[in-house]
């Protein structure tokens, strides 16, 4: 890509948004940004200060002096991770992955300061650079005037089989029943807090992941690409 093409994608959590980008963005040779591992990163830093996830003003301080980076990950960090999160330094790829970090990162994501910080952060990286984006508010907040905007999204029963069947192959033991509970609270924060909720703009591709593939999912997605690149001035809306 000769030009800085900007694919931007929203969608709720378990969607399959993580795996299928970063796939994209090995396919087309692109930066996966996940911004939604910058709001664990958020809650993540909070929790580890014994600070309230509902204090705005000392997350987002906490936030302001972080230095958070991500990165491709290198051979010796290819252990199922999709990208590598630092925190100061420090790997914390794995440690905001947590489900308690989960539910902290929706609810320190509701705060308008918070926000702020991270989006400004999300755009200085895809600055000047070919990037598939992923997160809840990418179409719309942080990559408004990108070349592709995609939602993708699954039924929330689909969605809650994909979440468990992770956290038990990282040897949680949650049921089936904890983990949809939480991803429905989470879908409610997500679609309803005040600043920048989750929502389908009219100009974004909805893709319903339900009966698709992963495969099936990125080639999709990289057909379209090349159709947009080729006739960049004619964009059909699609939904699959």
């Amino acid at each position: 890509m000769s030009q800085p093409f900007h694919i931007a994608v929203d969608g709720p959590v378990s969607a399959g948004k993580g795996t299928i980008c970063r796939l994209v963005a090995d396919k087309l040779d692109v930066l996966y940004v996940d911004t939604g591992a910058t709001y664990r990163v958020a809650a993540l830093i909070a929790h580890r200060q014994n600070v309230d996830f509902k204090d705005e003003q000392k997350v987002a301080d906490l936030v302001a002096t972080a230095d958070i980076h991500m990165r491709v990950p290198s051979e010796e960090e290819k252990d199922g991770r999709l990208v590598t999160v630092l925190v100061d330094g420090e790997d914390v790829s794995w440690k905001i992955r947590t489900e308690e970090v989960g539910r902290g990162s929706s609810v320190v994501a509701a705060l308008p300061s918070v926000r702020k910080i991270l989006v400004a952060t999300q755009q200085k990286i895809a600055e000047g650079q070919n990037v598939i984006m992923e997160g809840r508010d990418i179409t719309y907040r942080v990559l408004p005037d990108a070349d592709m905007k995609i939602f993708l999204t699954a039924s929330d029963v689909v969605r809650a089989k994909r979440r468990h069947l992770q956290l038990q192959a990282r040897g949680a033991d949650v049921s089936f029943e904890e983990v949809y509970s939480d991803l429905i609270e989470r879908d409610k924060n997500d679609s309803t807090r005040s600043t920048d909720p989750l929502k389908i703009v009219p100009s974004a591709w909805v893709i319903d992941t339900s009966d698709l593939s992963i495969s099936d999912v990125v080639d999709i997605i990289i057909a379209r690409v090349h159709s947009l690149k080729a006739t960049p001035q004619t964009p059909p809306d699609l939904v699959v």
